[in-house]
């Protein structure tokens, strides 16, 4: 493997003052449970245990905290963790991430995926999956653009009723993508260069667009906000179920779809 993945990393955690490591001590993994419980709203009930994360470092998935480089005391601002896919597949599930608000703004969560993508790439693992709420923009445009990931499928109320405050009353709809580690697409987006959402000429473009901030309207108008779901699922899902395809994410416009190859003018 070239050295590419990891200038990468070290380009992105430069830039956004983090350290990025594998937690491997009993106190760290209990600091990242403590982190992930605050950033989902359940400090009692974090989404993984200490004792989880601890079982799966110990079977060699992937566990990695984020530290600030300016205030390293402080401990850890932030937590990606992935396991692994059946051994044919050579893939990565990765099933959680998040940073705190101490490095809100500085692109941690950037770092933390490249970290991951350089761990992978060193076991051979060249393709990694997960997946995100359709109409959280931010993550549309993160995963789809600023990483370069491309949509599989289109999942229905995939975790059935959650009860953590940004998840709570609505259908837990998710976009599973692949992050296909060495194509050309994710090298160019790793290096600092977002995949545009770009119509090919003479196609029949179509545009899927999201609220801008769900998280807002789940409190203000839970009603819209159900709205908003039943039409994203459904344009998206008929979309798919004919062949077509997203080909990327726009802040102001929301899904590009394209159609299946063959209907192309």
């Amino acid at each position: 493997m070239t050295a590419e993945p990891w200038a990468s990393y070290a380009a992105a955690a430069a830039a956004s003052r983090v350290v990025v490591r594998e937690l491997l001590t009993l106190e760290e993994l209990q600091d990242a449970a403590a982190v992930l419980g605050r950033i989902w709203g359940t400090p009692d009930h974090p989404p993984l245990s200490a004792e989880l994360l601890r079982a799966m470092g110990k079977a060699e998935s992937y566990v990695a905290g984020a530290f600030d480089a300016d205030r390293p005391e402080a401990g850890v601002v932030g937590v990606c963790v992935g396991f692994h896919s059946t051994p044919a597949a050579r893939a990565m599930h990765s099933h959680i991430a998040g940073v705190t608000d101490a490095v809100a703004g500085r692109h941690a969560g950037f770092a933390l995926k490249l970290h991951q993508r350089a761990w992978c790439l060193d076991r051979g693992i060249e393709l990694t999956e997960w997946t995100y709420d359709p109409l959280v923009s931010r993550n549309a445009y993160f995963n789809l653009a600023k990483l370069g990931a491309r949509v599989a499928e289109y999942l229905p109320d995939f975790y059935g009723a959650m009860a953590d405050p940004i998840n709570r009353g609505d259908d837990s709809d998710r976009i599973l993508v692949h992050w296909s580690l060495a194509s050309p697409e994710v090298v160019q987006a790793c290096a600092g260069s977002p995949v545009r959402a770009t119509v090919p000429s003479g196609a029949a473009a179509s545009w899927v667009q999201v609220p801008r901030d769900i998280g807002g309207l789940r409190l203000t108008d839970p009603e819209q906000a159900r709205t908003w779901r039943a039409k994203v699922r459904d344009q998206l899902v008929a979309a798919l179920d004919v062949g077509g395809r997203v080909a990327g994410f726009d802040k102001e416009r929301g899904y590009l779809v394209l159609p299946r190859e063959g209907d192309l003018p």
